[in-house]
């Protein structure tokens, strides 16, 4: 009797009967499996919660957006609104909901932002898997299991806000970036013109013909949104008039100090300023110039770190991602929720690589989700009329992202400028080339 050679197995032990087909489930690798069945029902879980139509950021969409949406389908920015404090191509987000005239307002919103979501989880599980079931070499499905289990972390949150595409289109970016740098280029424009921080994922590009391509992409592609723009509706720059009035929102770094100040005695109060809650009172503009100063002293080191980068590899511009957006996060006047979605997605891609050195600080991004939940919706009514407990959170809160951007340009520069590269991959690592998205 022969003995019949046994039926390979894909890594995770399946058999491989026949080629792995992304049309066919019944081919998915079990890793596969388990990130569509946790997707489908944490996101259900998400749309309730906004479905309920009570969440804060329900009636967000449901009154400011959609009053927004009005306005701009008349052809016009919102001009005089203070709330409006958002790049000409925000209004392409604003209107995108018209798209499904048989759904409310809210309701298209929610459905494109839950397509956006699906769309991004597929795309990492697409760069870490290959045909044939296993994983690619070099590269990780830890970053689709961080976008898996983070954003639900905000609850219903990335679904009543229009940062989860803005997030979804730099990420794009960046996985393209290495074998297509004028389309990762041409995409970074425009979520640059949409919510300005994606124009600082070219940062990282290798010199050379790769980033002449990417940053020309970029500039080329928001000055054409941004003529198209202004020829279609009327105050595209009238946003920043908004934008120069605003003060230190409460749950910001510099808020962070006011917070404790105010428990300590400092006579301010919280009022609606500019579209967000920030504080009034003696010494609020030092606080407010103090960020602006460290976002300056952020923008010089990135510049210098530029300068100074001697080794590439292809973890380099998803790590150098991260870093700066982590950097402008923490130095900026206002942290609002949302901007933990751009965190998760960029600490996602730079998990997607193995020999990424951004992996403790994308846990320490996560931390900071989940106190984020603590802060908001949870505290944020303590936090606005003042008490320690909502003072310890929000001061946990950013501590863990100062501590995270710290430690990002610690590991970024050391693998990518001293001498001794203490964090740096190994070589069979760091040798692996981009992998195509398609």
């Amino acid at each position: 009797m022969v003995a019949q050679a046994p039926t390979p197995v894909t890594q995770w032990g399946i058999p491989q009967a026949g080629p792995f087909r992304w049309t066919n489930p019944a081919t998915w690798p079990r890793e596969a499996l388990a990130l569509t069945g946790y997707w489908i029902a944490s996101r259900l879980v998400m749309v309730g919660m906004l479905r309920s139509g009570k969440a804060e950021q329900a009636i967000e969409v449901h009154r400011t957006y959609f009053h927004w949406y009005e306005i701009l389908s008349q052809g016009t920015y919102p001009v005089g609104d203070v709330t409006w404090q958002y790049p000409p191509g925000a209004a392409l987000a604003m209107l995108a909901p018209g798209l499904l005239p048989f759904l409310t307002y809210l309701q298209a919103f929610a459905v494109l932002m839950l397509i956006t979501d699906a769309l991004t989880q597929g795309v990492l599980v697409r760069v870490s898997l290959r045909r044939n079931g296993g994983v690619h070499r070099g590269r990780s499905t830890a970053g689709a299991w961080m976008w898996a289990l983070a954003l639900p972390l905000l609850l219903g949150l990335p679904y009543g806000r229009y940062d989860l595409p803005v997030t979804a289109l730099a990420m794009l970016a960046l996985l393209l970036l290495p074998s297509r740098p004028r389309t990762g280029g041409v995409l970074a424009g425009i979520g640059a013109m949409i919510k300005v921080w994606p124009a600082l994922v070219v940062l990282g590009t290798p010199r050379g013909r790769s980033t002449r391509q990417a940053w020309t992409a970029m500039c080329l592609s928001a000055a054409a949104l941004l003529l198209v723009l202004c020829t279609l509706f009327r105050g595209a720059f009238d946003f920043l008039t908004a934008q120069q009035g605003r003060g230190v929102e409460i749950e910001s770094l510099g808020g962070s100090v006011l917070q404790v100040a105010r428990q300590l005695g400092w006579p301010g109060e919280v009022d609606q300023h500019y579209g967000s809650l920030e504080f009034l009172g003696p010494h609020v503009h030092a606080i407010a110039d103090a960020s602006l100063l460290l976002t300056g002293f952020a923008f010089g080191w990135l510049l210098l770190w530029r300068f100074r980068a001697r080794r590439w590899s292809a973890a380099t511009p998803y790590d150098a991602a991260l870093t700066s957006v982590l950097m402008f996060t923490v130095t900026s006047r206002v942290i609002s929720p949302q901007y933990l979605i751009w965190l998760i997605g960029l600490s996602a891609i730079c998990l997607t690589v193995r020999g990424s050195s951004q992996r403790p600080t994308a846990l320490l991004v996560l931390l900071a989700v989940g106190v984020t939940t603590i802060d908001y919706p949870l505290f944020f009514d303590s936090l606005i009329h003042g008490g320690w407990s909502a003072t310890a959170v929000i001061v946990l809160r950013n501590g863990l992202l100062l501590t995270a951007a710290a430690g990002s340009a610690t590991r970024l520069w050391r693998t990518t400028v001293s001498p001794v590269a203490a964090l740096q991959p190994a070589a069979h690592e760091l040798r692996q080339g981009p992998v195509r998205v398609a």
